[in-house]
């Protein structure tokens, strides 16, 4: 295997302090990107869009509390034990959270956004457009225990 280094292309400021599950929806915060590595020239055009793809890191979880083996979603009984890959719980093996969100303006670098499951603090790896075209193609599906855990998570 190769080790890979990533250098955060900016930070979350604001919002959520600790994470906990469900209504991200109603959390606003700033993606301050980098402005010692980046001008404004880099979120050009990013206003135009409606939603960003954010890949960010669980800073505040502690290496040694990794899942890599099966369990049940928020330890809740009446779901399967599941695989650390079949869900997309925050104790994961690199500690990568993917989050789509609304993007609400666009100030010099700092990026405001709604419903950024991402707490203050967390490094920033990437910022991606969502574009329709990227999303699922045909008809998707899940069990039922993830329709239930995601109910009130947005």
């Amino acid at each position: 295997m190769i080790s890979i280094t990533l250098d955060p292309v900016g930070t979350v400021v604001g919002g959520r302090t600790e994470a906990f599950d469900d209504d991200w929806n109603t959390e606003q915060a700033v993606i301050r990107i980098d402005g010692s590595r980046f001008g404004p020239d880099a979120v050009a055009g990013l206003d135009a869009f409606s939603h960003l793809e954010v890949l960010f890191q669980f800073h505040l979880v502690d290496p040694s509390t990794i899942h890599v083996a099966a369990r049940r979603p928020r330890g809740n009984p009446e779901w399967p034990e599941v695989g650390i890959f079949a869900q997309r719980g925050k104790n994961r093996p690199n500690r990568l959270g993917v989050s789509r969100c609304r993007l609400i303006a666009v100030d010099g670098l700092d990026l405001h956004v709604r419903g950024l499951d991402a707490i203050d603090g967390s490094p920033v790896l990437d910022v991606k457009p969502y574009m329709a075209e990227f999303g699922p193609q045909g008809e998707t599906v899940q069990p039922e225990w993830a329709t239930e855990l995601m109910r009130a998570y947005y």
